[in-house]
Formats: structure tokens, sequence, C-alpha cells
């Protein structure tokens, strides 16, 4: 029997996609993607008989209704979702229903959206030193976050930080940052649409970010990032330092 492929549609460029994700877009008979999100140039890919579904209409039921129906009827189901399915991808709900429909599936990761945005400012979340540790969050919504989850308790570890789906509440967000512990004059940047063509990209402070952000216009679409790995102290590491040792390379003098 046919299967449905989730896929990692990556950040936004076409090419991100992964090499794996291509072919099964590529060789698909049915594609449902996040209208919403998915850059349609990747629909591209997909074979001039494919049938495509935007999902951004659809609710829950209509799109797995939709998969079922086109594994019974023997065709190879994509469902292609932005970034990475494994952040804040609503995949788990998708799979339950599967499970009880007994149609089975794979999972193929792509690309995110927030290793995106670090490439397009060309900066490294874990500098030695500085932060060795990413939290991915974002502000309670709609969606409830986890009261020991909120943007002011992680603030107190004042690592790297990203903050996806938050930019509508830019100005409540920095509050609950300063409030937390992160300095006015922390760094802070948002990346709208990384990679895509019309990527914007603002570096300021978080005493600063809100009202540039309002200026620009930037209302969703866009990743918050936040900490000292956005600023200018960095240390080089260890690894590819010449005095020091691993088990493959030896102690190489100056001289």
């Amino acid at each position: 029997m046919a299967k449905v492929h989730f896929v990692g549609a990556g950040p936004g460029d076409p090419e991100l996609i992964t090499y794996k994700g291509y072919q099964l877009l590529s060789s698909a008979d049915i594609v449902i993607y996040a209208g919403s999100l998915v850059n349609p140039e990747l629909l591209k890919y997909c074979s001039k008989d494919c049938k495509i579904f935007n999902s951004a209409s659809m609710n829950l039921t209509e799109i797995i209704d939709e998969m079922e129906h086109g594994v019974r009827s023997n065709s190879e189901v994509v469902r292609l979702q932005t970034g990475d399915f494994s952040i804040y991808g609503s995949i788990r709900e998708q799979i339950e229903e599967l499970k009880k429909r007994e149609i089975e599936f794979t999972c193929t990761p792509g690309v995110s959206s927030f290793l995106g945005a670090a490439s397009s400012l060309g900066v490294e979340y874990t500098v030695p030193e500085i932060s060795q540790s990413v939290i991915i969050t974002r502000m309670a919504g709609r969606t409830p976050v986890p009261e020991k989850e909120s943007l002011r308790s992680f603030a107190q570890h004042q690592t790297s930080m990203v903050i996806f789906l938050s930019i509508q509440g830019i100005a409540q967000v920095v509050e609950e940052l300063i409030a937390g512990g992160y300095q006015p004059t922390t760094p802070a940047a948002v990346i709208y649409k990384a990679t895509w063509p019309e990527e914007k990209k603002i570096v300021s402070t978080l005493e600063k970010i809100a009202e540039q952000i309002e200026e620009a216009d930037i209302t969703k679409t866009a990743l918050i990032m936040v900490g000292e790995f956005l600023g200018d102290e960095f240390y080089y590491s260890k690894l590819y330092d010449a005095s020091f040792k691993h088990e493959y390379r030896d102690v190489k003098s100056n001289e």
C-alpha cells in the first residue's frame, strides 16, 4: 500500500529542501502543502499529473480524509510542511489520526527556519565562552505555554534564544525578556522570511528592536533572535587550536 510522506520544505529557498525531500516531492501523486508558509516555488518540483492541495483552508479532518483517500487509491501522498516539521509543525496530531486509520507514513526532516536565519546573518548560536545552549520557544497566544516555560523564566539563562510565532507581540516579548534577566542592550535580531527573496533582516538591541519592527511593518512570518551570540565578543574554539591535541591531531609548535 502507498504511504503518506511528511516532508520538511526548508526555510523558504527552494534549493534548501533535502535531496530526499525533493525526490519524494517530484514522485508524489498527491501533495498537500501548508500554503500560508511554504514557498510555492517548491511545487515546480512536482510532476505535471500531481494533484496539489493547499491546506491553509483545510481543517485537520479534511487533511486526513484527503490523505486516506489518496493512500487507499494507491497514490503516494506528500505532506509538505514548512521548515522542519518537528518544530511547531503540528505533526503529532496528524500522525495520531493516521495511526487510528492504520495508514503508514514516513518522515523526512527539513532545514528549520531558525537555521536558515542564522545562516542569513552569518552567526553561530553556540559561541565558545559566550553561549553553549539554544532555547527555541514562543510566547503564549491562543495556544498556551506552560508557566515554567515562560519567556521570563527562560530569560534567566541569558543564553541564545530563538522565538517563533511571536512577532505580533514584539513589545511584550521585549518586556518579558528584560524582566527575566536580559539587559536592555542585549543584541537582538528579527528575520522576516529567512532565505526567501523578500527576506528582511533587522539587527539591533532589545531596547530598540520593537520600534524598528513597527517602522518596518513586520507583523508575521518572522523569527526573533536574542543573545550575546549576536554581539561583537567571541572566543576561538579549541577544536582548531594548534596547541590542542586530540585523537586526529598532535600538538604543533609555532616554530
